[in-house]
């Protein structure tokens, strides 16, 4: 009532007299909906209806930090604290202000202050526990945030900030420990049961966060983020369909996500059940277009079924949305090297290179399909490049070889064939493979010969 009278007075430009009381709340209400330049209005006809009106000045206070006029909060909060020097409000927002400054050790110490005037602590140990959170003090805001729970322990917000903090600290074991207190003392808390399995999951003890997620859902049957750390957990059990079967609740109660559909299809996947997996991929794909790893999975699913068409159909629309990824181009030439596209299969695994994916594997692919395609000099400086970071592997050596031997440069043949045959005297045979007729020469014929005698 008091606020469509005050929004009536302002449209008719009328002025009305409201108590304080009436005052604050239109200005809390402004405030909460985000609706500050009529909560900065109703503050000004508050103060010159109520000039000596503290609260309203604080609430003032709060509207300066909003729109982070610090120093305006600062000159206002002096004159309050002149008039009344106990009011836990005045230290509370000093704590802000130095927050918002970054200096947060200065604001727990305001806090402290706070903390000896007011007769709601839980809400000063709440915001000491988030001070002590930006300096990574993890243990002393975990403290502060129990103290909160031993006032309330339906206050879920610092439940769920005690084991943040536990995670960050590792202390998963603690974390159970914790938890297990606490749903002894509310066993009816979802949250707790949800909270207590994830610390089971992160240490691999899946039966029993496969009984906590049991609670939570039990508990609240319409608890998504339950079903779906339950379905995680019958995953890591491998058992692949009941995780299906708690995933698709998870459809059932809420709006469709791409996460859900790729975690169905990997389940099916598993199952040995391709044409369900790709199915639900490409649901997880038209859900959510730009997520690359749906066309990634789909990408692989086609590549394992050797449908290479459309495997190169999917890389390509994975590395529109992510083209620095070395995965997707290592995949890329993979898949073109399949499909006897060699000049397509040299950019990925350039591409690989140049995004620090520089595996033997990879230069040996790319010095391969340049051997094919003849283009003997890229090749060489390929393998020459190769060496530098990997000296003593016998595949570049008899590549540097073959190639020297091509180039008509025989001095440097023989040296890296002896190179390759003391690391590697069996790997010879790849001589033949890429090399037929240097393999054949008989002078490479008689060092291969005679280096077998010699070791034998």
């Amino acid at each position: 009532m008091s606020l469509l009278k005050f929004e009536s007075m302002l449209k008719t430009n009328s002025v009305f007299f409201f108590d304080l009381v009436e005052f604050e709340e239109i200005v809390v209400h402004y405030l909460d909906v985000g609706k500050i330049s009529l909560a900065k209005k109703a503050i000004k006809l508050g103060l010159e209806q109520h000039p000596e009106s503290v609260d309203l000045k604080l609430l003032r206070v709060e509207i300066h930090l909003c729109d982070n006029e610090l120093d305006a909060a600062s000159k206002l909060l002096k004159r309050i604290e002149l008039l009344e020097p106990n009011n836990d409000e005045v230290f509370i927002q000093k704590a802000t202000i130095q927050s918002k400054k970054g200096f947060h050790k200065e604001a727990i110490m305001q806090l402290k202050k706070a903390l000896t005037l007011t007769d709601d602590k839980a809400d000063v140990w709440s915001l000491m526990g988030m001070e002590y959170l930006y300096l990574d003090d993890f243990e002393n805001a975990r403290l502060n945030f129990a103290k909160c729970i031993d006032v309330d322990y339906e206050d879920y917000s610092a439940l769920y900030n005690i084991v943040y903090c536990f995670d960050m600290e590792k202390q998963h074991k603690d974390a159970i420990k914790y938890l297990n207190t606490y749903v002894n003392i509310n066993p009816y808390c979802e949250v707790a049961w949800h909270q207590l399995g994830r610390q089971y999951f992160i240490l691999e003890n899946y039966k029993q966060a496969l009984i906590s997620f049991d609670y939570a859902v039990l508990i609240d049957e319409f608890f998504i983020g339950g079903y779906l750390e339950k379905a995680k957990t019958l995953e890591a059990l491998r058992n692949y369909q009941e995780a299906i079967d708690n995933y698709l609740i998870t459809l059932e109660l809420d709006d469709p996500t791409a996460f859900a559909y790729i975690r169905i299809g990997e389940c099916y996947e598993k199952l040995l059940k391709f044409d369900a997996a790709i199915s639900y991929y490409k649901k997880a794909v038209h859900e959510d277009p730009l997520l690359d790893k749906g066309w990634v999975l789909l990408t692989n699913l086609y590549f394992e079924q050797e449908n290479y068409q459309k495997a190169a159909y999917y890389i390509a629309k994975a590395l529109k949305i992510e083209d620095d990824n070395p995965l997707y181009w290592r995949r890329y030439a993979e898949i073109n090297l399949k499909l006897s596209f060699f000049e397509e299969a040299v950019l990925g695994f350039r591409n690989c290179l140049k995004l620090n994916d520089d595996t033997p594997e990879i230069y040996l692919g790319l010095i391969d399909v340049l051997l094919f395609l003849g283009e003997f000099n890229d090749a060489l400086k390929v393998v020459l490049d190769a060496q530098k970071v990997y000296k003593y592997l016998a595949e570049f050596e008899y590549r540097l070889a073959g190639l020297f031997f091509i180039l008509n440069k025989e001095k440097y043949a023989f040296s890296h064939l002896i190179n390759g045959l003391k690391i590697d005297y069996e790997y010879s045979i790849i001589l033949n493979e890429l090399f037929p007729a240097v393999y054949e020469n008989k002078k490479i014929q008689k060092i291969l010969k005679d280096f077998k005698k010699a070791t034998e």
